[in-house]
């Protein structure tokens, strides 16, 4: 069999591909058009005015869905390790599950307010995306150390741990610095006042991001152990 089809690894394989694509093609085609600069714009700027503002709705609401279902099972998969092996508090777990659906939701509203219409409710997704997510990948790499020996290995309970690190240390100038930018715009000058600011919003922003893209990237080998499947029952016949 093919390795991406072994288990459910297709789930944060497919996530891992889609949502690169999602920031990448977005931010290219942008600036071909010139919607943004080169050098570091938001990523909310590269999907700001038609037509790339439409594929970024499309794509980032795709991406959402992609997290949700892969977070989700590996929700599942924790909580039926956890019901072999112990080990891993069930509070802890649906934590991780909460943190997951507010990311998600927090990434539909980005992807479908755009900034240049709905600027406040656009914020409010990103600020609900980026700390949710960063929470969420916290409690992973907690729940990694608690599983260990089964399912993580301890390199990738190591390589966790430094994307949360690396998620929390990028989370604070992406947040704090858009606040402090009054006036937001699309294009910039490094002689305009607020520069410095939306510079380092903007790194740690794609920092932070591509942070949640690779940390799922870690899920592929994990998710070849295990599988999904759905239950009908006819309520007339229970």
């Amino acid at each position: 069999m093919v390795w991406f089809l072994e288990g459910v690894c297709f789930l944060p394989t497919f996530l891992v591909i889609w949502s690169s694509c999602t920031f990448i093609i977005n931010y290219l085609i942008a600036l071909f058009r010139r919607d943004v600069d080169v050098i570091f714009p938001y990523i909310s700027d590269t999907g700001a005015v038609p037509p790339e503002s439409c594929l970024f709705s499309l794509m980032g609401t795709i991406t959402a869905f992609a997290g949700f279902a892969t977070m989700f099972a590996r929700y599942k998969f924790v909580q039926r390790l956890t019901e072999k092996r112990g080990g891993v508090p069930p509070a802890l777990n649906v934590a991780t599950l909460v943190a997951a659906i507010v990311s998600c939701v927090g990434m539909c509203t980005v992807a479908t307010f755009q900034e240049t219409e709905v600027r406040i409710v656009h914020d409010l997704g990103a600020f609900f995306f980026f700390t949710s997510g960063v929470v969420y990948i916290i409690l992973q790499a907690v729940i990694s150390y608690l599983t260990y020996p089964y399912g993580s290995s301890k390199c990738m309970c190591c390589i966790r741990i430094i994307f949360a690190v690396v998620a929390c240390l990028g989370v604070f100038p992406t947040i704090i610095c858009t606040l402090l930018v009054k006036k937001p715009k699309l294009h910039w000058n490094k002689e305009d006042k607020e520069y410095t600011l939306h510079f380092a919003s903007a790194v740690s922003e794609w920092t932070v991001a591509f942070t949640f893209v690779f940390f799922f990237f870690t899920y592929i080998q994990e998710f070849q152990l295990f599988n999904l499947r759905v239950d009908t029952e006819l309520i007339e016949f229970t």
